[in-house]
C-alpha cells in the first residue's frame, strides 16, 4: 500500500505552486488542484491591508521615505499620487516600451508629465503632501517584443502580460536600488483588468533580486479606480481606449468592430 500521506504532500506542492513530485493518477490529480485552488483563494493576500499596515509603521515613525513608482499612465497614476503623496517623496518612472505607436507613447508620457505639474502647483500649500518627481526610463520597444516572443497569439490578461509585467518591473527595481530609492511599486493594480496577486508576486520576485522593498498595493480598493476616473475628469486627462502594446491594440479595434453600430 503506498504512503497517501506522502502522495497528498507531494500533489500539494506542485499544485500550491512548490516543487514536487509528478502525481500518481489523474483522479489524484483533479482532486487535489481543486484542493489547492480553494486553499490559495481562502490564502489570498488582501494587499490594500498589508499597504495599510506599512503607512501605518511609517507614520508611528515619523519617516518619509522615498518611493519609486512605476506609471503605466495618467489616469492610473492620479488616484496613487493623491493617496501616497501624504506618505512618501515620490518619483514617477515612466517606463513603457510595450506602447505602440511611438506618437501614443509620446502622448502618454506628456499626460503624465501635465499631471504631475498640476499636482504640485495645487498641493503646494498642503503641508502634509510632498513633492512628485518624474523620471522617464528608455522607450526601446524591441526589449517588449524580446520578452513578448512566442506569446504573440496570446489573449490580453494571459502569459505575454506576464512577460510585460517582469520586464517593467524588473526595470523598475534596478532603477530604484541605483537611485538609493526606500521602496518601489507600481500603479498597475488600480486597474480592474489586471491580477494584483500576480503584480505583487512579480514586485516581490523582483524586489528580492534587486535588494530593493516592494510596496505591496491594491489600487483598486476603496473605490480607487473611481476615484481615478474622476481625477481624470477634473484634469481633462487623455484616456486611451487599449492597455498599450499593439496586441492590445488589435483586440480593442477587433470589438469595436464586432459591436453593433
Amino acid at each position: 500500500m503506498d504512503d497517501l500521506s506522502g502522495i497528498v504532500d507531494d500533489l500539494r506542492k506542485k499544485y500550491c505552486g512548490l516543487s514536487g513530485e509528478v502525481c500518481y493518477n489523474e483522479r489524484r490529480q483533479w482532486a487535489l488542484r481543486e484542493y489547492c485552488r480553494k486553499e490559495n483563494r481562502m490564502n489570498q493576500v488582501n494587499y490594500q491591508k498589508e499597504l495599510d499596515k506599512k503607512l501605518e509603521e511609517l507614520q508611528k515613525e515619523g519617516k518619509v521615505p522615498t518611493l519609486f513608482l512605476h506609471s503605466c499612465c495618467a489616469p492610473c497614476s492620479s488616484y496613487v499620487l493623491e493617496y501616497l503623496s501624504r506618505y512618501f517623496e515620490i518619483t514617477v518612472f515612466y517606463y513603457n516600451p510595450n506602447i505602440y505607436p511611438p506618437s501614443e507613447y509620446e502622448e502618454r508620457t506628456s499626460e503624465q508629465e501635465r499631471l504631475i505639474r498640476e499636482f504640485n502647483g495645487e498641493w503646494e500649500q498642503e503641508t502634509d503632501r510632498h513633492p512628485i518627481h518624474f523620471v522617464a526610463g528608455t522607450y526601446v520597444p524591441d526589449d517588449f517584443y524580446a520578452a513578448a516572443k512566442g506569446l504573440e497569439q496570446e489573449p490580453e490578461g494571459g502569459a505575454r502580460c506576464t512577460e510585460c509585467f517582469k520586464l517593467r518591473l524588473s526595470e523598475a527595481a534596478r532603477e530604484a536600488k541605483a537611485g538609493y530609492f526606500d521602496f518601489f511599486t507600481t500603479t498597475l493594480t488600480i486597474s480592474p483588468l489586471k491580477d494584483a496577486e500576480r503584480l505583487n508576486r512579480i514586485g516581490e520576485e523582483m524586489g528580492r533580486e534587486y535588494g530593493v522593498e516592494f510596496l505591496s498595493s491594491d489600487f483598486k480598493k476603496r473605490n480607487g479606480y473611481k476615484r481615478s476616473a474622476e481625477l481624470s475628469r477634473e484634469h481633462a486627462l487623455y484616456r486611451q481606449n487599449y492597455c498599450g502594446c499593439v496586441f492590445s491594440k488589435r483586440e480593442s479595434e477587433a470589438r469595436s468592430a464586432e459591436r453593433p453600430e
